[in-house]
């Protein structure tokens, strides 16, 4: 069996997790000479009651979210890669994640995983453990860094 694997997308919510994720994701892109796609999605919320939300707050949000994203790789590893940085927005990360994994032929996810407590997992489910359910493609996913294979 060969595997193959042209495009890897790591979605990113800024945390440790994501970054040991991208780690990964630039290994294996490295590798196998893949393209890199890296993902955020900020979530359309809307809050319940009388509380407002200007759109400017939304432009706020979505220009702080790309200033990160522009952080993550270098002008080098985007070249190296082929990096394509996407900030998508949606009422559901997950939703969105299965989306752009199926539009953009993505082989393979790499997810860092924040490895919630029962309790919170219970109550908020996990993303991840969504995107493993749904995703088109095989999910790699990296819990918190403690025991890290790959080197920045």
């Amino acid at each position: 069996m060969h595997i193959q694997l042209q495009n890897i997308c790591v979605p990113v919510d800024f945390s440790d997790t994501s970054v040991a994720a991208l780690n990964y994701a630039k290994a294996l892109a490295e590798a196998f000479h893949a393209q890199l796609h890296l993902l955020h999605v900020l979530v359309n919320w809307i809050p319940d009651g009388d509380f407002t939300v200007s759109p400017e707050f939304y432009v706020e949000l979505e220009q702080a979210a790309r200033r990160q994203l522009d952080k993550l790789l270098t002008a080098q590893e985007r070249d190296k890669y082929r990096a394509r940085l996407e900030l998508l927005t949606g009422m559901s990360e997950f939703v969105e994640i299965i989306r752009y994994a199926r539009e953009q032929n993505i082989d393979l996810l790499v997810l860092g995983t924040h490895g919630r407590g029962p309790i919170a997992h219970m109550l908020m489910g996990s993303v991840a453990e969504k995107v493993v359910r749904k995703a088109p493609c095989p999910v790699l996913t990296v819990r918190h860094p403690e025991h890290e294979f790959v080197m920045p």
